[in-house]
């Protein structure tokens, strides 16, 4: 049962709330002066907080109750207070709620009033805990992640982002092949790199091959090695990738473009380990762990014709898939900081901007615009006209914010992470800080 604490020196007020709220399933403790409800808030726990402004009977200023009020919130920064007042404290009641007090009623109350306004504020705060202790837990578990693991120094805060890093790391103790999907620049080579670094082969090589960098004619020696005179122009024998990831990991970038020769001496690669230079007749046995990834539809391919099926599920015995940097929101402030580098900082309006920005090029567009921010702005603090983003990204208009719309448990994650700055807030969620309260007003959130 919700619990409030009601601390007036009236006892027949605090006798009728009391029974107001019984009435209504909310457990009531009464104290009847400031002294005693500091007590009494040491020694219960407590929802919510009901205080009279004045307790002096010779005064009307409400001093007093500003007195209390600032107390409660310097040792209970998270608890929610209501200010009962006379309409000679309102001046002072209205000041503390700029303070950070929730709400004021006016005696005589309205008891549905009093009763919807209180239980709104329980479930806002129930709500506020349950999202501190998740977001608490999302905390441990990455401090877990990164002691336990190597990362490769991969900059990331987004929920979506740490379960594929979890999984990565899950899968690299599995000598199994792994495909990494999703779109360009989204940072599937450094997933790649984070399963050699905690697999059983990490220190061996790793060995990057991009198949859509690669004329189809030399791709299979770039795979495979070459003999002297295998080809035109191929002066000398060279190993090609498999062998120099020989013991560790080859990393397959774009594995979509590898042309269907080549698709199919991969597949026997896979299947036996071993492979022939071209030009040579002599077989060779490697042991490599591959990695491959993709942003194309490789089942969309194989219905065309273009892919092999039996190679895609020889890549593809783990999926990863990697979000563009739009569906995880939480990581691109704390990117954009990475790549400026400490000796600069970002204008909460440059944040709303990157935040409000689709990112068609994901992380690698984001690295771009913010070392050019870097080195164009004229200061230390980068401002939105430094990133050179289209005007729409600034997040200005009144239709951009409506449809952006979070919802509460993403404004309460921002303001807690905020400590209530709703400026803060506002940026990191890509609005304007009016829109913010505009939307605070509309759930019924209370800053804290």
């Amino acid at each position: 049962m919700p619990t409030v604490l009601i601390i007036d020196d009236n006892a027949a007020v605090a006798v009728a709330l009391e029974v107001l709220f019984s009435l209504h399933d909310i457990a009531a403790l009464r104290a009847a002066s400031p002294e005693a409800g500091l007590a009494m808030l040491e020694q219960h726990s407590v929802d919510l907080v009901i205080q009279d402004m004045n307790f002096t009977a010779d005064t009307t200023s409400g001093e007093e109750g500003t007195a209390l009020f600032n107390a409660i919130r310097d040792r209970y920064p998270d608890l929610p207070v209501i200010l009962l007042t006379a309409w000679t404290h309102l001046n002072a009641a209205v000041d503390l709620i700029k303070a950070g007090a929730a709400d004021y009623l006016a005696k005589p109350w309205d008891d549905h009033k009093l009763i919807a306004t209180v239980n709104n504020l329980i479930e806002l705060g129930q709500a506020k805990r349950a999202l501190q202790q998740r977001v608490q837990g999302e905390l441990r578990q990455r401090r877990e992640l990164e002691r336990g693991h190597d990362l490769r120094g991969m900059v990331f805060q987004d929920p979506a982002t740490e379960r594929v890093i979890h999984l990565a790391c899950q899968v690299a103790r599995a000598d199994v092949p792994v495909l990494i999907s999703g779109p360009n620049g989204t940072g599937k080579e450094r997933i790649a790199e984070i399963i050699q670094a905690n697999s059983s082969v990490r220190n061996g090589p790793f060995v990057v091959l991009n198949c859509g960098a690669i004329p189809s004619e030399l791709i299979e020696a770039e795979l495979f090695g070459a003999e002297a005179g295998a080809y035109t122009g191929a002066s000398k024998a060279r190993e090609g990738k498999f062998e120099a990831a020989d013991g560790g990991t080859l990393f397959l970038d774009e594995i979509g473009n590898l042309p269907l020769a080549g698709q199919m001496k991969l597949l026997r690669v896979l299947e036996t380990g071993r492979f022939e230079r071209l030009g040579s007749n002599r077989e060779r046995q490697v042991k490599v762990r591959v990695v491959s990834a993709t942003n194309a539809d490789l089942q969309a391919m194989i219905r065309a014709g273009t892919f092999r099926e039996d190679l895609f599920y020889r890549l593809n015995v783990i999926e990863l898939r990697l979000p563009p940097l739009a569906a995880r929101p939480m990581d691109i402030l704390p990117l954009a900081m990475h790549f400026l580098g400490p000796d600069k900082q970002l204008h909460p309006d440059a944040q709303a901007a990157l935040l409000a920005h689709q990112w068609p090029g994901n992380v690698r567009e984001l690295k771009n615009v913010m070392m050019r921010a870097g080195l164009l702005a004229s200061g230390d603090v980068i401002r939105v006209a430094d990133l050179g983003l289209p005007a729409a990204a600034g997040g200005g208009n009144a239709g951009d914010e409506a449809s952006r719309e979070p919802d509460r448990d993403a404004i309460s994650m921002a303001l807690s992470r905020a400590g209530g700055v709703v400026a803060q807030a506002a940026a990191e969620l890509g609005l304007s800080r009016q829109a913010l309260y505009r939307r605070m007003e509309r759930l019924g959130i209370v800053r804290p």
